[in-house]
């Protein structure tokens, strides 16, 4: 199982958070649209609150051998405004900050936020939480 996966499951896990991201959270996508995931989609077809977790470039990083730094990005997506967004990322950040998520990870870390970004494809707003996963390989 991918640190991603381990990641969604968490997120998944939590009710507070599924209340507010009523479209899901995902990861192995290469974006959030209405053919790869019609779920995060209501009758309408406009977006619901919903999560993307992708993962970056994995890097060496000590103290041992064989631990590596893996960077997460998860995306943020409403129809309109921040308010959903800036819940779920405050709910995001409290699940994973300093925790240990699945077998093979040692600690998740907040990395940076951006925030009040717009997805052009999608036409609605976005932000996005970054973190980086330290784990065993």
């Amino acid at each position: 199982m991918s640190i991603a996966t381990d990641i969604v499951q968490e997120l998944q896990s939590d009710d507070t958070l599924m209340d507010i991201l009523t479209g899901g959270v995902y990861t192995d996508k290469a974006e959030i649209n209405r053919q790869d995931v019609p779920d995060a989609f209501d009758a309408n077809g406009e977006i619901l609150p919903c999560a993307l977790v992708k993962l970056g470039v994995e890097t060496p990083r000590g103290p041992y051998s064989r631990s590596v730094q893996t960077p997460l990005i998860i995306y943020f997506y409403q129809r309109a405004g921040y308010t959903s967004i800036g819940g779920a990322m405050t709910r995001t950040y409290n699940l994973l900050h300093e925790k240990k998520v699945g077998s093979t990870t040692w600690q998740v870390l907040y990395d940076s936020s951006v925030f009040h970004q717009r997805d052009a494809a999608l036409d609605c707003p976005l932000s996005t939480l970054r973190f980086i996963a330290v784990l065993s390989r």
